[in-house]
């Protein structure tokens, strides 16, 4: 293997600041735009949702691939390339159908830089792997404030202020690239005797605990798409709704920590720890029936978030726990698939229940639903669990 210069903390932090950010101009504002200037339904913006969500998937599984087999730095490259242009030709081309084919090339791309820079990251030796995917994790969500928070103010200013930032910071990313991580690549070679691996086959536990992963993501993802609509409806703006992911960053900022602090007493009670936070994902919905002040907004999104925290990385480590030595990575590319796909189904299933019927309904049906698939897997791990050994 070649060895190569290693990539400093400062410009892996930035380049996924930076790509969090430029993602954050658009994606918040793809529900409000299609329906309130495209003039399209909910469910139109709900599949091209979807479609920017799959085209993510896939960009993360062919960059994956790239970076294993292929060149570190030009899979990177490749995805700044796709994601750069697709922005740029979004300010002056922003119409139907012109919007929604470069939105679904941008979050391909998109998918390929960001398994890029998570590629990166596990090349960091001089700091533990837990502390690189926690400042990764608090750094996207620093993104997710300014872009969010931007955008809220830009907005007024037209369309097309908003698209242009998008592509200055895709712009400034290809800059960092072309100073740092550029030529940041290892040659890798066969080892012999490496036994192909073995096909996964998951305990019932796993898979209701994914069933429900991907269940919770479904109902979270209304928050990215169509309660923006909601709001709007009631009369808020655009700003309104970008100040709640500033409250979700900040909470995820906050209280991370703290969780952190508490982790072997947490790790000891997994299971309530997982099922405290699906609790309050839960809870959260029913809120919004009775928003009538913006206040009450704050309130569901705040538990909502006080939720995720709790429960979403505690999935990650019960999967773990089940996973053979030889095969945590796979487990944990199941976890990902899992939370990818309930964001891609979230918009277009939420708009469904929308255009069928009503916003109440379905924020009823996202407690009612959250609860049921949660339950059926307490009661299938406590089952398993009573027959099995299992080192908690």
């Amino acid at each position: 293997m070649s060895t190569q210069r290693e990539l400093k903390l400062k410009w892996l932090f930035l380049g996924y600041l930076i790509t969090n950010t430029g993602a954050s101009f658009i994606w918040p504002l793809t529900t409000i735009y299609m329906h309130q200037y495209l003039g399209e339904t909910l469910t139109t913006a709900g599949i091209v949702l979807f479609f920017n969500s799959m085209a993510q998937v896939v960009g993360n599984i062919i960059g994956g691939r790239l970076f294993d087999k292929w060149r570190e730095d030009r899979t990177m490259l490749i995805g700044v390339i796709l994601v750069s242009t697709a922005t740029g030709l979004l300010v002056p081309f922003h119409g139907w159908p012109a919007y929604p084919i470069f939105l679904v090339i941008s979050g391909f791309g998109s998918g390929i830089v960001m398994t890029a820079i998570n590629g990166f990251a596990t090349r960091i030796q001089n700091r533990p792997a837990s502390y690189v995917f926690n400042v990764l994790y608090f750094t996207s969500n620093l993104g997710l404030v300014f872009g969010t928070l931007a955008v809220g103010f830009v907005l007024p200013l037209g369309i097309t202020i908003v698209f242009a930032l998008a592509f200055a910071m895709y712009l400034l990313l290809f800059a960092i690239w072309l100073g740092e991580y550029r030529g940041r690549s290892q040659v890798r070679h066969a080892v012999p005797g490496d036994a192909p691996k073995s096909r996964v086959h998951f305990a019932m536990p796993v898979i209701t605990v994914l069933i429900t992963l991907i269940i919770v993501w479904v109902f979270y993802e209304q928050w990215n798409s169509n309660i923006s609509a909601y709001m709007l409806g009631m009369g808020l703006k655009v700003r309104d709704y970008s100040f709640l992911w500033t409250i979700n960053a900040v909470i995820i900022v906050t209280f991370q920590p703290v969780l952190t602090f508490f982790d072997d007493w947490l790790s000891k009670h997994l299971n309530g720890r997982i099922y405290s936070g699906i609790a309050l994902l839960a809870v959260s919905f029913p809120l919004l029936i009775v928003a009538h002040h913006y206040s009450i907004f704050i309130a569901s999104m705040a538990i909502l978030t006080l939720g995720e925290i709790t429960a979403l990385p505690a999935i990650s480590t019960y999967v773990d726990r089940f996973a053979p030595e030889s095969q945590k990575g796979r487990y944990q590319g199941f976890v990902q698939g899992c939370a990818a796909s309930g964001r891609a189904l979230g918009p277009l299933v939420g708009a469904l229940i929308i255009d069928g019927s009503s916003y109440r309904i379905l924020f009823m049906a996202a407690t009612i639903i959250i609860v049921l698939v949660a339950g059926v897997h307490a009661f299938i791990n406590r089952t398993w669990t009573r027959s099995h050994t299992v080192d908690e």
